[in-house]
């Protein structure tokens, strides 16, 4: 049985636009730039944690010599302020961006949010394609938010507070060294550092599955969106989050 296709013509799109695939801007230049920068350094910082809390290897020879945990600190520290900074301008850009840049934000008190995370939770579990978003869905928002937002502003200040000990009378340890008494000490502070890692890096693999799945099962161009700035929908698909106004 031969299948019949629809050829396209610049008539019928005027006429049936929405029959068609398009394509829209969403994230601008500081959303992709901080979530590239954000990915490279979480992966730095994860990978010399690990070394600085386990040192697995060891350099034969004099420790001046070779300086490994030096190293590792090094540029564990470094890719932390990296981190921070990226942060920072994320959290500027999510009020000084388009709704994009905002969107699928847990916003606890509004009905919206609520019914499409019940949802977008009750469409994953069809294993189906249905009205995707334009921008984050809530689900993914409260992903994010926790993930990357609420942890990582923990990871943050701990992360401060246990550099600030390089330097005890320092300007460092006056802002952030309050808090490893307030946390039970140095210790605990750096048991805690370690553990958020672990739950960033469970965030990371729950991320990077979501997105080949979506990309694969509704091929919306969300992987490509990411360095491109475009996203694909169609018919059906939300093009703006209704709960943000």
């Amino acid at each position: 049985m031969a299948i019949e296709t629809r050829p396209f013509t610049t008539e019928d799109f005027a006429r049936n636009p929405d029959d068609y695939y398009r394509a829209g801007y969403v994230w601008q230049v500081p959303v992709r730039v901080t979530h590239w920068v954000t990915a490279l350094s979480i992966t730095a910082l994860f990978l010399t944690g690990l070394y600085i809390a386990n040192p697995v290897f060891s350099p034969e020879g004099e420790a001046w010599k070779n300086f490994t945990m030096g190293w590792m600190r090094k540029i564990h520290f470094a890719a932390g302020f990296i981190f921070a900074v990226s942060w920072l301008t994320r959290a500027y850009w999510f009020f000084a961006g388009n709704n994009y840049a905002r969107s699928g934000f847990p916003m606890f008190w509004r009905a919206g949010w609520w019914r499409d995370l019940w949802h977008q939770l009750w469409e994953y579990l069809k294993l189906k394609r249905g009205p995707i978003h334009l921008g984050h869905n809530a689900l993914g928002g409260l992903s994010y938010t926790l993930g990357v937002v609420v942890l990582g502003a923990f990871q943050i200040l701990t992360g401060l507070a246990l550099f600030s000990q390089d330097a005890p009378t320092g300007p460092m340890n006056r802002l952030f060294g309050w808090l490893l008494p307030f946390l039970g000490g140095p210790f605990r502070v750096t048991s805690y550092h370690l553990l958020a890692a672990w739950f960033v890096f469970t965030f990371v693999i729950l991320h990077v599955y979501i997105v080949i799945y979506d990309s694969t099962q509704y091929r919306n161009g969300l992987i490509s969106g990411m360095i491109t700035g475009r996203k694909f929908y169609q018919r059906g698909d939300k093009v703006q989050d209704t709960w943000l106004g």
